[in-house]
């Protein structure tokens, strides 16, 4: 089922995702090509080897969740805190619901869907993301495409802290990088895994939610960003006069 176009008349409070938040800082005209013109991004593949990964990790963590105990990867990077047990968490986690928040100016119901939350010693909650990934390097956060996931971090803190909750600046993306060096595959895939802390800084998304509210409010088409892949593919198709 199609999601529901924007329309500037209506009353009803609008549904906008975390990933579309996300593509209105990529680039606005593809977010009002999305939301307001019904033309979306063409669709990608599924990662379906990374939602393997996501639902196992999930599926451990839950383990020591229900035992209100430390994973012991957070006690290999001494972080003080256990895997957070809340009623909503499968509602969270879902990426059809996630954490909601409805904010009255823009009328827009936000909503992302976590991957996971840790309770640290002194109560305030730890968002958590969960990566995979075969790279023959180090991880780190330090690419410039991570930007994505750092913002992805801290819309999810914003989320949670316009519903109450106390959320400790520094998150974790717990980080799985397939091993490649072995000699033989034998049925198997082995992963190197490693904690990742990052300082999130959410400052830039109630201006973002405000300038992407004014965006689709406009009958103006905005102008493209320069570093938009889509546009630019756009451009050159019409350009060359190709159908």
């Amino acid at each position: 089922m199609a999601a529901k176009l924007f329309d500037p008349q209506s009353k009803e409070p609008f549904k906008l995702s975390r990933s579309k938040v996300d593509m209105f800082v990529d680039c606005p005209r593809c977010f009002y090509l999305d939301r307001r013109l019904g033309v979306g991004r063409p669709g990608g593949f599924p990662f379906t080897l990374n939602n393997a990964v996501d639902y196992l990790l999930k599926k451990e963590f839950d383990i020591h969740r229900s035992k209100k105990q430390a994973h012991p990867l957070m006690k290999a990077y001494e972080i003080d805190a256990v895997p957070y047990n809340h009623e909503k968490m499968n509602d969270w986690r879902h990426n059809f619901s996630g954490v909601r928040f409805y904010h009255r100016p823009t009328n827009f119901l936000l909503f992302g869907a976590i991957d996971d939350l840790w309770k640290g010693a002194d109560g305030k909650l730890m968002v958590v993301d969960y990566k995979a990934t075969s790279v023959n390097k180090n991880v780190t956060l330090d690419d410039e495409w991570k930007i994505v996931y750092k913002r992805q971090m801290e819309f999810y803190q914003w989320l949670l802290r316009q519903n109450g909750f106390e959320v400790s600046d520094t998150g974790y993306f717990v980080y799985v990088n397939g091993k490649t060096d072995k000699e033989a595959f034998d049925a198997k895939l082995e992963f190197d895994v490693k904690i990742l802390p990052y300082v999130g800084k959410d400052i830039w998304v109630e201006k973002t939610i405000t300038d992407a509210h004014k965006t689709l409010m406009s009958d103006i088409i905005p102008e493209a960003s320069p570093q938009c892949e889509y546009c630019g593919y756009r451009k050159k198709a019409v350009d060359l006069k190709v159908d």
